[in-house]
């Protein structure tokens, strides 16, 4: 029986950045020799068992058969005849198929069958074998690569291959599940327009997200826009959300703010009428779709609808800010309006020659949100109740006191004048 640490820990260790998780596999073992040494077993697919002491998983050497569509579609073997070649091509990129041997007094050093430390050196995603055609996920894994590793490139053949498996209908049977937890994790990359980059290179885009596919080669006004295709200003406003170390609603947020954009009539372009409310029907459908959870839906569903009020919120009185801080939700989820806020900046950032311009009506907004949570609302519930008033006539003494407390806040025009 030998042990090897193999995948993102040896990647990433020859990289010279920090490794968190350490992948094991076991060659020459059976199950039972694994509980015979303490192992405890937690796989239900293959077999994978909890180290006694560190609690990490190691996995028995396996190979994989493709009997079906999708990342289903696979029968598991696992034998002690199973090899370490075996077991590393069945990996999707040459550089997580990469062993090393766990005895520190080894002298085995590197196993390296596929080439992964030359492509590492050239910094290249290149796929392991043919067999990588077998998996559609292993295309959302190589774009979400090429956001992670910003300097790498995919291979041309690696492309081709994609291409085809998006030809051949393989990527029509990803699932919801492993859709999204791609896209996540790509989205919180350090470059998330490079995983939008290959998938449309690749023609998986149009597939998966065609909301977002269709946004490329859409006008929009040149004076507000520079960069003028709707699709080149999503990605910048998602690497803007990147730069500013947005958490993941707000990406995902970012990524569904313009997807009406694709819908806007021909006649109308490069105007988009209306857009907000077309953007938030088309994000409820791809929401579902691939069961985005709660939170960013909710936050992303906001930014939709309330992106361009946000916007010109700078010209708008102590009436209409508390409307639109009301239609937020800002008053019961301050911390999810500054998630909206931050996710407003990357969009007015992400222009090109914008990058570095203030957002001015993120702190203004911030202090009129300040100017509403300082009145008491119980307060005038009481007052309300002792001259025999009840029911919606509250809330408008509650809004109106709220307005009033906008208009006098000075911490406005601090905001003002910034």
């Amino acid at each position: 029986m030998k042990i090897y640490m193999v995948g993102g820990a040896v990647r990433d260790r020859l990289l010279g950045r920090p490794v968190n998780d350490h992948d094991w596999v076991v060659v020459g073992a059976t199950p039972e020799d694994m509980v015979a040494r303490g192992y405890l077993p937690v796989g239900r697919d293959f077999p994978v068992f909890l180290h006694p002491h560190t609690r990490e998983e190691y996995a028995l050497a396996r190979t994989e058969r493709k009997t079906g569509r999708g990342y289903r579609g696979f029968v598991i073997q696992t034998s002690p005849d199973v090899t370490l070649e075996e077991d590393l091509a069945r990996r999707d990129l040459t550089i997580n198929a990469i062993a090393v041997s766990a005895d520190p007094a080894g002298l085995e050093g590197h196993f390296d069958p596929y080439g992964g430390a030359r492509d590492l050196h050239n910094k290249v995603l290149r796929h392991v074998t043919d067999a990588f055609r077998e998996d559609p996920v292993r295309i959302l894994r190589v774009a979400r690569f090429a956001a992670r590793f910003t300097d790498f490139t995919v291979a041309p053949e690696t492309m081709q291959l994609m291409r085809e498996m998006v030809q051949h209908g393989e990527a029509d049977h990803l699932v919801a599940e492993r859709v999204w937890q791609e896209l996540s994790r790509g989205l919180m990359e350090a470059q998330p327009s490079r995983m939008f980059e290959v998938l449309r290179e690749c023609g998986a885009l149009a597939v998966v997200l065609p909301e977002v596919n269709r946004l490329w080669g859409v006008p929009q006004r040149a004076e507000y826009h520079p960069e003028i295709d709707t699709g080149i200003h999503l990605m910048m406003v998602l690497d803007m959300a990147a730069r500013l170390e947005a958490p993941l609603a707000v990406r995902f947020a970012c990524l569904t703010h313009d997807l009406g954009k694709g819908t806007t009539p021909p006649d109308v372009l490069p105007r988009h009428i209306g857009h907000e409310q077309r953007s938030a029907r088309l994000l409820k459908a791809l929401a579902g779709r691939l069961r985005v959870p709660t939170d960013c839906r909710e936050l992303a569903d906001v930014v939709a609808r309330e992106h361009g009020n946000i916007h010109r919120s700078s010209d708008l009185q102590a009436a209409a800010l508390v409307r639109l801080l009301e239609r937020c939700d800002a008053i019961r989820k301050p911390a999810r309006f500054d998630g909206v806020l931050l996710a407003c900046e990357c969009d007015a950032r992400g222009r090109l020659h914008f990058e570095e311009s203030a957002y001015p009506q993120r702190p203004r907004l911030n202090a009129a949100l300040a100017a509403v949570q300082s009145v008491a609302t119980s307060v005038i519930a009481d007052r309300a109740a002792a001259a025999g008033v009840t029911g919606q006539k509250v809330g408008e003494w509650i809004h109106a006191a709220r307005v009033q407390a906008v208009a006098a806040w000075p911490g406005l025009a601090a905001a003002d004048n910034a």
